[in-house]
């Protein structure tokens, strides 16, 4: 009773049990009625957990962000989660049929039974963002945050690094780049690749036959056959040394723009071979890169651990792999210095954190990509609070100034000095500001417009005889 600290936490605690409406004193000399219910008066009666069970699942498109999932259940809590960007909400959608009916505070239990209906790449966008609405809804339900539900915290703040895309001219682009530190980002991404080279002689060997072909070098055509559907190895396009000298200039005017106290990551490099990878890498070196990303696709295993051994220059890949399984190889392997799962296409919040627990125990780090909605973004946060061996997270939506106002129950700007406070309320911690999220639909899309066609399951999905 003498130490000072015990003293105040006692007048602290009295002062709190008055204002609560009932006295210390009062307490011990109440009834037991009204002590249970002094005692329990924080606790979330919005719910009976062990009563819940799910009663719908609908999707709102919101342009430029993702399609946000909504699960609906029988107490009126609702969880969110979304498919990520670029993906069909139908990966979403063919899911309900196999939860309807379930209790969702058994993630894991509905995370094995709908597993296999995702692939990687934006396939793995539907199983994800079920997951992290089942998460959601587990922690409105039990009224805890997502992190303490995986086994707490590690820290209390994300770091979070600023992607930027290109600017053709290496000045405009570095002073764009100081801008993100003018922002308070204290990490950054720069999009640098051959198609900023593409029109300068020389520099490409084979670039002219798909610069003929239908979307040109464009890196995103959709079409089958075309560059932006050609796997890497098979382009045969190559960089000559002039086209280093090229590429190098635009990392050498970022260094000199911004300095080397800030880690400088790169990525979207091109479609192109091992060797061409290797190339860069080793002439990027002078520059302390945090690392390049996706010099190849990352099914590559044995080519990507040959990148990693021939340079100094940190390698990283992972955002379109789906699952533990999927990224074991890579591990195992030594394959890459940082793995980069994005939970929106890695299974969700709990397989993520699996992901980075397994890479711990090798040695390799992770870092997370996100290019969705704010709902995923909180999402993700949990799993990077969670998860010892976490870097930094992807914010992709800095230049939209109102994806922030997509939610609410947060205070803004979400990201602040380039972290984000992990949420401490039930749940992801965050709901959503229907009047925005109607603001920013895609054409023609309803606001959560009611889903009876995917009620009934019409398949047998065991996987063995």
């Amino acid at each position: 009773m003498k130490n000072k600290k015990s003293q105040d936490g006692r007048r602290d605690f009295i002062k709190k049990m008055s204002l609560g409406g009932l006295s210390l004193a009062g307490l011990t000399l109440a009834p037991i009625e009204d002590q249970l219910s002094q005692a329990t008066q924080n606790i979330n009666r919005n719910s009976s957990p062990s009563d819940l069970e799910i009663t719908d699942m609908r999707i709102a498109h919101v342009d430029d962000a993702a399609p946000i999932i909504r699960i609906y259940t029988n107490q009126g809590v609702m969880g969110h989660g979304d498919v990520r960007d670029g993906a069909d909400p139908r990966y979403a959608l063919m899911l309900k049929s196999r939860i309807l009916g379930e209790n969702p505070c058994n993630v894991e239990r509905l995370f094995k039974i709908i597993k296999q209906f995702a692939f990687h790449g934006r396939q793995g966008g539907g199983v994800s963002g079920v997951e992290m609405a089942l998460w959601d809804l587990a922690g409105k339900a039990y009224g805890v945050p997502v992190y303490q539900m995986l086994g707490g915290k590690y820290r209390d703040k994300i770091r979070v690094y600023a992607d930027t895309p290109t600017v053709a001219d290496p000045e405009k682009f570095a002073e764009r780049m100081q801008g993100r530190i003018d922002q308070g980002y204290t990490a950054l991404k720069m999009d640098v690749g051959i198609g900023l080279i593409a029109d300068i002689p020389g520099t490409l060997v084979n670039a002219e036959f798909w610069e003929n072909q239908p979307g040109g070098m464009r890196g995103w055509y959709p079409e089958h056959g075309s560059y932006g559907q050609t796997e890497h190895p098979f382009t045969r396009v190559q960089i000559t040394e002039k086209g280093i000298e090229e590429l190098v200039k635009y990392v050498a005017v970022m260094r000199e723009k911004i300095g080397y106290e800030i880690p400088l990551g790169t990525d979207h490099w091109g479609h192109f071979g091992v060797n061409e990878a290797i190339k860069i890498a080793r002439a990027v070196e002078p520059y302390t890169l945090a690392y390049v990303e996706d010099l190849i696709p990352w099914q590559y295993t044995n080519q990507w651990r040959e990148i990693t051994e021939s340079t100094t220059t940190p390698t990283l890949t992972g955002e379109d792999i789906y699952g533990l399984e999927g990224f074991k190889p890579l591990i195992d392997s030594q394959a890459v210095n940082i793995v980069h799962p994005d939970p929106n296409s890695a299974g969700g919040i709990l397989e993520t954190k699996r992901i980075g627990d397994y890479a711990e125990q090798n040695g390799i780090a992770m870092m997370m990509h996100h290019a969705a909605s704010p709902v995923s973004f909180l999402g993700s946060v949990h799993s990077a609070a969670a998860t010892q061996n976490f870097m930094w997270l992807e914010h992709h939506s800095v230049d939209d100034p109102w994806w922030e106002d997509l939610v609410t129950g947060i205070d803004k700007p979400i990201v602040e000095d380039g972290y984000i406070t992990v949420p401490n309320n039930p749940g992801i911690g965050v709901e959503l500001n229907e009047e925005v999220v109607k603001e920013h639909l895609e054409d023609r899309a309803e606001f959560f417009a009611p889903t009876p066609e995917w009620d009934e399951m019409r398949s047998w999905d065991r996987l063995w005889s």
